[in-house]
């Protein structure tokens, strides 16, 4: 494994590889569920059930890409053919998944949904895991690896941005039919075919970019055991037993409910409630996208004098409080009125800020799971970048999987209509809409911090684990 710095066309071919996933996780998180309540009709309840199942299934594809990929034994490294490999499929279900038919029954429209996620994100598993690991593996300086997570945030984020832009500028632009253009179900498969075609580029260039760095890479066990249920199992056992692991991996799926539930109901927030029209909105949410790209570079800098464990904390508290002051603004009567440029400039203000702090702990969170597989090389032997990253992407997605399905069930419960038209929704169900959205999901957030207190890996027991390792390599 390289130990020191790497160039910056291998840390950008590397990133590029994360754009792919920015385009899947964006629409997917702010379009999907808008997309089959709103523009085709399906009920909140069976959306969200359909959304937790598809995500439970992903879940359990993430730990078996990982252990597949870190016992993988190919002229290409244990990576790199899971990358090439789950392109084309991944472009190809994530068309399908916008593509639902029109006008179809509930139950066709849920089977369809179910179906085609499961689809999608089975091949994101396969590619997703594995990039992570691969970056977990680049290098096993402290520092450096801050900064790989760095740049593949920043092409996540282009991704994002260029998701954006093209959905509202292509996309949802009013017609005389839709003046918000995001209620059209015609404009969904469309964008589907396009940014699948987008995703599939991104990952071969990530996976040829990296491909010369593949002789320099960690070689898997000689006589690894069988792939199967009990493999998979012993090793997710295993990464749990490792204390620092598992304080990360349940602040994680804390935090991971609260996004559910907070990206499964902000398009409902900005059109119902905020009343914003397709223009805003591509505004607000480029305030987001834009807001956590220049976060990375500044939580990369600050990295350098910080802990990683304080960073998270500071970044997971400033995200949940700037969630909550625009919503509870307005309920609370301290917001200028909704719908006045001065609401909007609050909004997208608060937006850009909680956005700035989420990139902290993306950054934060992923540097330290490279050093808790450092840590777990030195107890048991192995290096198994990719079970641990399978593990904690398992408890990302099925926690992010039940605040869909919680999202799901309260937009039922306080009785948000489906195919709901923007200024004939009762105050009432208005005002839940943004008592879930603001102070539900904060309540969630903040329950993570007391596991990520108990993390305990700092800079200086990370240097001592890297000289230990040194010292048996150079033994073996």
């Amino acid at each position: 494994m390289n130990t020191g710095k790497l160039s910056f066309k291998t840390k950008a071919a590397y990133g590029i590889g994360q754009a792919a996933e920015g385009f899947k996780n964006f629409a997917f998180e702010n379009f999907l569920f808008f997309y089959y309540n709103q523009a085709l009709g399906l009920s909140g309840k069976l959306a969200g059930a359909a959304l937790l199942i598809t995500l439970c299934c992903d879940a359990l594809m993430d730990p078996l890409a990982g252990s597949a990929s870190d016992n993988m034994k190919h002229r290409w490294g244990r990576r790199h053919p899971f990358m090439y490999a789950s392109a084309i499929p991944l472009a190809i279900g994530f068309a399908l998944v916008f593509s639902a038919p029109a006008g179809a029954s509930q139950a066709a429209l849920f089977a369809w949904l179910t179906a085609s996620s499961i689809f999608a994100r089975g091949a994101m598993a396969l590619y997703h895991v594995p990039h992570l690991a691969l970056g977990a593996e680049l290098s096993s300086d402290y520092q450096e690896r801050t900064a790989i997570v760095g740049y593949r945030l920043l092409f996540a984020v282009l991704g994002s941005v260029v998701l954006v832009i093209g959905a509202w500028s292509l996309f949802f632009r009013p017609t005389a039919e839709f003046a918000n253009g995001q209620l059209n179900p015609g404009a969904y498969p469309g964008l589907g075919a396009f940014y699948g075609i987008l995703i599939m580029l991104a990952i071969f260039a990530s996976a040829y970019g990296t491909h010369d760095r593949i002789p320099y890479l960690a070689e898997p066990p000689e006589k690894p055991e069988p792939l199967g249920v009990r493999r998979v199992l012993g090793e997710l056992l295993g990464a749990l037993k490792n204390r620092s692991f598992r304080q990360l991996f349940m602040g994680i799926l804390f935090f991971f409910v609260m996004r559910g539930v907070q990206v499964a109901l902000q398009l409902h927030m900005f059109t119902f409630f905020w009343r914003l029209d397709a223009k805003s909105i591509e505004r607000v949410q480029l305030a987001m996208v834009l807001g956590f790209a220049a976060g990375v570079p500044i939580w990369t800098l600050l990295s350098r004098r910080l802990e990683k464990k304080p960073m998270l904390v500071i970044a997971l508290i400033g995200f949940s409080v700037f969630n909550l002051i625009p919503p509870m603004g307005v309920l609370l009567g301290a917001w200028p009125p909704v719908g006045t440029q001065a609401a909007f400039a609050g909004l997208l203000g608060c937006t850009g800020i909680a956005a700035f702090a989420g990139a902290g702990g993306f950054i934060a969170g992923g540097s330290m799971l490279a050093d808790v597989a450092d840590e777990h090389e030195l107890a048991t032997r192995r290096r198994q970048e990719g079970i641990f990253f399978g593990a904690l992407s398992f408890a990302g997605k099925s926690a992010a999987g039940l605040g869909v399905l919680l999202a799901g069930a309260a937009t039922d419960l306080i009785g948000f209509p489906a195919q709901a038209k923007v200024g004939e929704v009762p105050e009432r169900a208005l005002d839940a809409l943004a008592i879930v959205y603001g102070p539900g999901i904060v309540i969630l957030g903040l329950a993570a911090q007391p596991f990520v207190a108990r993390y305990h890996l700092t800079r200086a027991r990370h240097a001592e684990i890297l000289r230990e390792l040194e010292l048996l390599r150079a033994k073996s």
